[in-house]
């Protein structure tokens, strides 16, 4: 039988659905990834406004259905305003919310995703350095991807590493580097700030080409284990 549940979630994306209505994705602290109805949100006179906006953090009251959810009430608890006003921190927000939504299963508990995806936004609503590279590679090894960075992924080795390769499952050294058909070249001290990355906290500073460049790789490496474009990843890299 259908129930009313409550949780704390951030909204990843919304479509349209209907005249009025949006199908609103959810990522959600207790639940996963929901899918949920919010009825009657395009009309002017809306009791949602603009409380399931992307990115905005909310405490929903939710009908559980049998295909769909239905969200009956939202409150905000954090509204992200300083991602929406600002163009690239939007559209490193919007990555961020993109990957998350490829990568979680739906309706599976992943308290660990939903807490870096607030760690993230909050990083980017504070204008922190290398968010995106940051978030890609915690991301990725906190859900079972876990690139290696210390040693080359294609023979072990503790040489000097000096490309990315998506398929060998991480950095490789100078001798495997053109051995691997996908491999992406990279500096020694870009390898390195991506291991710092994934140790530390958000904020850790970098040159321009730096966070280019962890962001190709990692985001190959994601598409790579996903068997997906991530499109808001290709927008950010080809700029």
């Amino acid at each position: 039988m259908p129930r009313i549940y409550k949780d704390e979630a951030i909204v990843l994306k919304t479509i349209k659905l209907g005249e009025a209505d949006r199908i609103v994705t959810l990522m959600t602290r207790g639940n996963g990834k929901v899918r949920a109805v919010a009825k009657g949100i395009r009309k002017t006179k809306s009791r949602f406004g603009a409380r399931l906006e992307p990115f905005t953090r909310a405490e929903l009251v939710i009908y559980k259905g049998r295909n769909l959810d239905t969200i009956t009430s939202a409150d905000i608890l954090t509204s992200f305003d300083e991602i929406r006003s600002d163009y690239q921190r939007l559209r490193s927000g919007a990555a961020l919310v993109d990957v998350v939504e490829k990568i979680t299963p739906d309706r599976e508990r992943a308290f660990p995703i939903y807490a870096l995806l607030i760690g993230g936004l909050n990083a980017l609503a504070e204008g922190r350095p290398n968010v995106v590279p940051s978030f890609l590679v915690k991301l990725l090894s906190i859900t079972g991807y876990h690139p290696q960075l210390d040693s080359c992924a294609a023979c072990g080795d503790h040489a000097v590493l000096g490309a990315f390769s998506p398929s060998a499952g991480g950095a490789i050294c100078e001798s495997c580097w053109h051995e691997a058909g996908d491999s992406i070249r990279m500096g020694s001290d870009e390898i390195a700030l991506m291991s710092r990355l994934l140790r530390s906290d958000f904020g850790q500073p970098g040159d321009i080409h730096s966070t280019l460049a962890m962001t190709q790789a990692l985001r190959s490496y994601a598409e790579y284990h996903l068997e997906r474009q991530i499109k808001t990843l290709h927008a950010l890299t080809a700029s």
